[in-house]
């Protein structure tokens, strides 16, 4: 009922990204906290014009749900939250959810649908047991199990016939599979999610790893799974908790005023999936197709260049791109991301690259191409549709990588 209460009192703030919201009224302590979070919110706020404790905000590339203060912040997706996790997921594990996988309405907000569509893939994953596997325990028992590591009972133990150091494998489900997803769902349980179904969903999952391990994974060091024909059914659910992990955790305390949420960078998700999207379309393995470091723009190798799209192949280099969140629609394609490719161009000494900007169904832009003067460099410019469902994005990537083959001369 407190939380309940708590929750009616909160100032709710529905923003979508990349649309400004005209005329919000704040009070002076809610605009206090706002700005103490509008870097990590990627939000910008300047005041409404001729309106007193009134602000224009404008949300950028970051979307997702916080409460901070008094207040609750959605950001609501461009793309749609169902085609947000279809790629985000596609792009960590190549994993396929189908448009039935997400039953929930776009309008919820983003931590709530990640919540839903764990509990499903976790129902699916589940319903024939918990996954088990073996795990190697090494440690100094009163009584033999498994092997007797001799040489480390005498070097520790000196002759000592008690405890005993041994190894040995236990067949559990306390293994690194649920581990994640129960990982996972701490992430996702520690918010106040809006939906009383994903909070019911949340609690069922928890209850079905009780005697799982809760491990704390940083963002940077969550693992890879490999999958076989014994853990296959758990592809989707492992997808979605090394989604939540390596995503989107926000905390943060200013004294008093404390804030928790989820937060995605769509910049980051755009560009892990054109990389894994281009890469399986062109079926090449991901040491020759990667984001890398490139030196050669100078004759001494010290300035260093980051391209998001490098093919090479040995040390040829075959294409070079970069993937670049911005919806292009009646607005010029911005001089500066074609300087930067054309120093990309120079370094690689490729004559041509591509840089691809996102764009939905609503968006009328024409596709181009530059040819630089007196360089001989060509520039081209290509968009990718994010309107649809994720096999028909994947169609599209199809096409830009046969545009890319044609570049690199590679039929």
């Amino acid at each position: 009922m407190e939380n309940r209460a708590k929750r009616a009192k909160m100032h709710n703030l529905n923003l979508k990204e990349h649309r400004k919201s005209e005329g919000v009224p704040l009070s002076d302590a809610e605009l206090k906290t706002l700005l103490g979070e509008a870097k990590a919110l990627d939000l910008n706020i300047s005041p409404s014009a001729g309106r007193d404790n009134k602000y224009d905000l404008t949300p950028g590339s970051t979307v997702g749900a916080v409460e901070v203060g008094g207040l609750s912040v959605v950001i609501e997706p461009k793309i749609g939250i169902s085609q947000l996790i279809s790629m985000a997921c596609y792009a960590i594990g190549e994993v396929k959810f189908r448009g039935t996988d997400f039953d929930f309405p776009d309008e919820v907000a983003l931590p709530d649908a990640l919540a839903l569509a764990l509990w499903n893939a976790a129902r699916r994953a589940f319903g024939r047991g918990l996954l088990h596997g073996y795990l190697v325990h090494e440690e100094a028992l009163q009584t033999v199990r498994g092997r007797i590591r001799f040489n480390e009972q005498i070097r520790r133990r000196f002759g000592i016939p008690l405890p005993v150091e041994v190894r040995y494998d236990e067949f559990t489900d306390d293994i690194k599979e649920n581990r994640l997803v129960k990982a996972a769902v701490a992430r996702l349980g520690g918010l106040r999610l809006r939906a009383q179904e994903a909070r019911t969903g949340l609690g069922w999952v928890w209850a079905m790893l009780d005697n799982v391990s809760l491990v704390d994974y940083r963002p940077k060091d969550v693992p890879e799974v490999k999958f076989d024909r014994l853990n296959e059914h758990y592809k989707w659910v492992v997808a979605l908790a090394r989604l939540i992990l390596r995503h989107g955790a926000f905390e943060s305390g200013r004294g008093e005023v404390r804030a928790q949420g989820f937060l995605m960078d769509m910049n980051v998700v755009f560009q892990e999936f054109v990389t894994v999207a281009l890469r399986e379309a062109l079926g090449v393995p991901e040491s020759a197709f990667k984001e890398r470091y490139i030196d050669e723009l100078d004759e001494d190798e010290r300035i260093r260049l980051k391209p998001d799209l490098v093919w090479r192949e040995g040390s040829t280099y075959r294409f070079i791109g970069d993937a670049k969140y911005k919806f292009i629609n009646d607005m010029r394609f911005p001089n500066a991301d074609m300087y930067q490719m054309l120093a990309y161009l120079t370094a690689s000494g490729l004559p041509s690259g591509m840089l691809i900007y996102a764009r939905d169904e609503k968006d009328e832009v024409e596709e181009t191409s530059y040819r630089v003067r007196n360089s001989g460099k060509e520039l081209h410019l290509a968009t990718l549709d994010l309107s649809g469902n994720l096999d028909e994005i994947l169609k599209r990537v199809d096409e830009l990588g046969s545009k890319i083959k044609g570049l690199a001369g590679v039929v």
